[in-house]
């Protein structure tokens, strides 16, 4: 069958893969729709240490049911429209000890530590399959970015009393925008394009900042009255947007990160005392932050098509990805149309 590989550091080729086996408690599905993350493009850019070449990339999916082993539960169907969890956990460290599978220590999450799902078919446990609900398979492959967003807000225990600052408006800062505006918070949405940041405002952003082109500080001091916001997410990985959350949340604030920054940070520590905050990792998401998505997706409120960059087919991927790599700012998500 037909798979997409990434080979080498730049390197990418459709190649053919042998059929999956069906095991008794798994289900194989038909992928629809696989969506290229962040983490995809720093693998093709050869950026990813994590990843081991060559490797099969995706883990946002959007799959349709084909068939369930004997021992799958009655409640997964062939036919259903469905997303899948890309995670792994062993049960057996501290995260997973705490409930917290998400942040297993020995996570393999599709498409980085392990083969993902840009083919055309893929057998995998039956606890990883979420259905969809109402949802069609092309949005299906939104959810798992917005729900580590969703996940975010949850560890910054957001609630309508706060001013939220989303720093970086790609797909998963959307999410916890979108997540934030839910919980009745005001939010502020930062971004260093226009485009972007008019998407938040429509995705229910009360105010808007273009962090290359005004004064963050003063936009943050006039919105907040001189205390500063209440919650800073940080959904960019990079040393300034990481510092620029420590130095504008206010006093006993909450910041939460999410970005991987590629190289070291400095920081003020004094502030982590001055101001006595709480400052979380955030990492995945948890299957209440999968179905919380799918349930706001339902809606149809959500802009979806404004969130989908590129449908490519699997020969035009490389050409979608290296278009992605040129202009890494205007692109939301890149979906890869499998069937």
């Amino acid at each position: 069958m037909k798979a997409i590989q990434i080979l080498a550091e730049r390197q990418m080729a459709v190649v053919e893969i042998e059929e999956p086996v069906l095991g008794a408690e798994e289900v194989l599905l038909r992928l629809e729709y696989v969506g290229f993350c962040g983490s995809d493009l720093n693998t093709y850019l050869g950026r990813n240490p994590m990843v081991k070449m060559p490797v099969i990339p995706g883990h946002e999916v959007g799959a349709v049911i084909e068939k369930v082993g004997e021992k799958v539960p009655e409640g997964l169907k062939p036919g259903m429209v469905v997303t899948v969890n890309p995670y792994t956990n062993c049960g057996k460290c501290a995260s997973c000890r705490n409930g917290r599978v998400n942040a297993c220590q020995h996570n393999e999450t599709l498409g980085v530590q392990r083969n993902g799902a840009m083919r055309e078919r893929i057998v995998l446990p039956w606890e990883k399959i979420i259905p969809a609900g109402r949802l069609d398979s092309r949005t299906c492959a939104l959810v798992e970015p917005m729900s580590v967003g969703f996940h975010a807000v949850s560890r910054a225990q957001v609630t309508d009393i706060d001013v939220v600052v989303v720093i970086g408006c790609g797909m998963v800062g959307m999410g916890a925008v979108v997540r934030s505006v839910q919980r009745g918070a005001t939010v502020v949405a930062a971004d260093i394009d226009d485009d972007k940041l008019a998407l938040a405002k429509e995705m229910g952003a009360s105010y808007t900042i273009n962090t290359l082109k005004e004064d963050v500080h003063e936009r943050l001091i006039e919105m907040t009255s001189g205390f500063g916001p209440d919650v800073v997410i940080e959904a960019v990985g990079s040393p300034v947007t990481y510092q620029m959350a420590v130095d504008e949340v206010a006093f006993t604030g909450r910041v939460i990160c999410i970005g991987y920054a590629k190289s070291e940070v400095s920081f003020q520590t004094k502030y982590f005392v001055q101001k006595e905050l709480d400052i979380r990792g955030s990492r995945n998401a948890q299957p209440s932050d999968f179905r919380a998505v799918i349930h706001y997706l339902e809606k149809g409120t959500c802009p979806v098509d404004a969130l989908v960059s590129c449908v490519a087919a699997p020969e035009k991927a490389e050409e979608a990805m290296q278009q992605w790599a040129s202009a890494p700012g205007k692109v939301f998500r890149i979906l890869v149309d499998m069937r």
